[in-house]
């Protein structure tokens, strides 16, 4: 073993140490990051391999993989001896917003809206990014493309001379957990980062691996994100340069990582492709900042 790979190989270790992952929660990634823009259709073997790389036992792909199907989120289909999972249909819109989000134009909140719908479920609010501020009402950021609700929705405004916003907001949201997250993302890949601008790329299979705990560490926090306006933010907010650092090192890592995929993933009717137009249009937004 060269310096090289034994760095390469620390690198990985380390990173894999500070990211939690689930089995269930990985498998999502997988799917969202490299399958659904290649087709959406991946063969369980090759699922199984790429976890084992990232420590997850087959067993727990296994059990992982039948809560998705319960779920609706993956569907399967035999072909000959193999098992093979296609993302669902029913699914589509969830994968697809969260791709805009990790993959597209960078967009700030245009403002405020107050909306009014009894019997939200807690976990709809919390995808919804809501904060409770009455009996069945709720304050949300105005988001383009933002998850459609029931109720009633109405457009507010800040009074001028009102209560300090930051202050305001930080009272509703976990402002201090999502920021927490964003902190530790940077902290994880920094050195990363580093190391790839000293030496210019990771191995292939290393590259992948990487390129996927990247993606894990960050979706995690920014589903979460409700992505306030900027005036309700605090003035040191890391969300700008958590994305920065993903829109830097998502490219360097994809030409190794992407190779890797068209040598190694069976999709059913063949290797997936290496590329695709909606990998390259990922990699085309993301360098456009």
């Amino acid at each position: 073993m060269t310096q090289t790979d034994s760095i390469e190989q620390g690198l990985i270790a380390t990173l894999l140490a500070a990211v939690p992952l689930r089995a269930t929660a990985m498998i999502v990634t997988i799917y969202g990051d490299v399958v659904v823009p290649r087709g959406g259709v991946l063969w369980m073997g090759t699922l199984v391999e790429i976890c084992a790389a990232l420590g997850i036992s087959e067993t727990l792909v296994r059990t992982a993989v039948s809560r998705l199907v319960a779920a609706g989120q993956l569907v399967g289909e035999r072909v000959g001896r193999r098992s093979y999972y296609r993302l669902a249909e029913a699914a589509g819109q969830e994968f697809a917003a969260a791709a805009r989000l990790l993959y597209g134009p960078a967009s700030d909140a245009s403002g405020w809206m107050i909306h009014h719908a009894p019997g939200l479920a807690d976990d709809v609010i919390r995808r919804a990014g809501l904060a409770r501020i009455g009996a069945d009402l709720y304050l949300r950021p105005a988001h383009e493309g933002a998850l459609v609700l029931p109720g009633l929705v109405f457009r507010a405004e800040v009074a001028t001379g009102g209560a300090d916003l930051p202050t305001y907001a930080a009272g509703l949201w976990p402002l201090d957990s999502h920021a927490a997250g964003y902190h530790a993302m940077i902290a994880h890949f920094c050195p990363l980062a580093t190391w790839l601008a000293q030496r210019g790329a990771l191995g292939p299979a290393q590259a992948l691996v990487a390129r996927l705990l990247l993606v894990h560490a960050y979706r995690g926090v920014l589903l979460r994100d409700p992505r306030l306006p900027l005036a309700a933010l605090p003035a040191d907010w890391p969300g700008a340069a958590a994305r920065a650092l993903f829109a830097q090192l998502y490219p360097l890592l994809s030409a190794r990582a992407d190779s890797y995929v068209g040598a190694h993933f069976d999709g059913g009717s063949g290797l997936l492709p290496a590329q695709t137009p909606q990998t390259q249009a990922r990699l085309r937004t993301l360098a456009e900042g």
